[in-house]
């Protein structure tokens, strides 16, 4: 005698609507990624058996009449403009979030600079020559040491996102040499180490042998242009200029309220050595109430439809001619101008930096009038 075997009913629990919420929410909690993923492919699916099911099963989709087909159409119409919101929605997401990413990466690399520092105002801008990057190739940062306020400027070869590697090799050796070394030639050959370390290592990784394409430019035409200063206590500017463009006086008030610094720059980063001696070039002295403008060559350089270049002294000029030296409003005031300018269509980055001596109080130089001068800040 043959049993048969006899398979025991299968209980079906059914999911509730709350039940479905409580999952759901569970699963936000423990995985909001999975959930994600599973929502943006699941409503898609929906949409398209909502489609399927009003053609196959609506008696109304198998009319051939007028007003069945634009019945039909409209289901349809609601159908895609549903998945295409639904796509657009998770793109847009995706988009938020990488630009969340980037600008929080990017605020670290060139982080934001506070509003004082040791008794001056700060401000600082930048225009990146890439739509979707707020940092290309200018680099700049302010730091406050033992030796005095210590700046940097500068200009990597090339502008945009490609050259953000180079901005955070030379800007992480500064923030670490400002403060170790006592003199600012020191500082000027760690930069220059840590900048030649970076070569070596990009050449590794763009070797055939790393499986890596042809490098956007070869290694021995990169360099970067650096501008060092330290402001002392007393006002006194020194500085040690690689091929970047001197910074200017500001000075409201005076006959000449713009003054360019000069000197000899030497030669910018990665193509030549630094000299065996790296003396620092005294500047001048800011004096409280007066400002120091550092900037890139993407601001002088910037031309119009027409090729004529932009009148940055000029635009300086007016800008502190008849008030005193407010730093944001002055970096406003000129980037204003450049748009004006060049149309809204900027070609290189171009950085601005500028500071102003808030101290009252300027110690006596040697050599001069016994006791303290006291400068009021207008």
């Amino acid at each position: 005698m043959i049993r048969s075997k006899t398979r025991a009913p299968t209980r079906v629990f059914p999911i509730t609507l709350p039940t479905l919420r409580s999952r759901l929410l569970e699963a936000a909690r423990t995985d909001p990624l999975r959930l994600r993923r599973a929502l943006m492919l699941g409503l898609p699916t929906v949409w398209g058996a909502v489609a399927i099911s009003y053609k196959l099963a609506c008696p109304l989709a198998q009319q051939n009449g007028l007003g069945a087909r634009i019945v039909t159409s409209a289901v349809f119409f609601v159908v895609g403009t549903g998945l295409i919101l639904h796509v657009r929605h998770g793109l847009m997401r995706e988009l938020k979030e990488a630009r969340a990413v980037a600008g929080a990466a990017q605020s670290v690399l060139l982080r934001p600079l506070p509003p004082r520092l040791d008794g001056l105002a700060l401000a600082a801008g930048q225009l990146s020559a890439d739509p979707g990057a707020s940092v290309g190739g200018d680099l700049y940062d302010v730091v406050a040491t033992d030796h005095g306020v210590r700046v940097v400027m500068g200009d990597v070869r090339g502008h945009g996102l490609a050259a953000l590697a180079t901005v955070g090799a030379v800007l992480g050796s500064f923030r670490e040499a400002a403060h170790d070394e006592p003199d600012l030639g020191g500082v000027l050959r760690r930069l220059e180490r840590a900048h030649a370390r970076h070569l070596r290592q990009r050449s590794r990784d763009e070797h055939p042998a790393a499986g890596r394409g042809e490098p956007e430019s070869p290694l021995a035409e990169e360099f970067v242009t650096v501008l060092l200063l330290e402001i002392r206590q007393d006002g006194v500017v020194h500085a040690l200029n690689c091929g970047h463009p001197w910074p200017y006086l500001l000075r409201p008030g005076a006959v000449r309220c713009v003054e360019p610094m000069t000197g000899d720059p030497m030669p910018p980063l990665g193509p030549f050595p630094l000299p065996p001696e790296l003396v620092p070039v005294r500047c001048g002295r800011i004096l409280p109430g007066e400002g120091l403008l550092l900037h890139t060559d993407g601001i002088e350089d910037a031309r119009d439809a027409h090729g004529r270049f932009f009148p940055f002294q000029a635009a300086l000029t007016d800008a502190v001619r008849r008030r005193a030296v407010v730093p944001a409003a002055v970096i406003h005031a000129v980037y204003g101008r450049l748009l004006g300018h060049i149309g809204g269509r900027i070609s290189d980055d171009a950085a601005m930096l500028v500071l102003r001596n808030d101290r009252r109080r300027v110690p006596v130089q040697h050599g001069g009038p016994l006791g303290r001068t006291v400068h009021k800040v207008p």
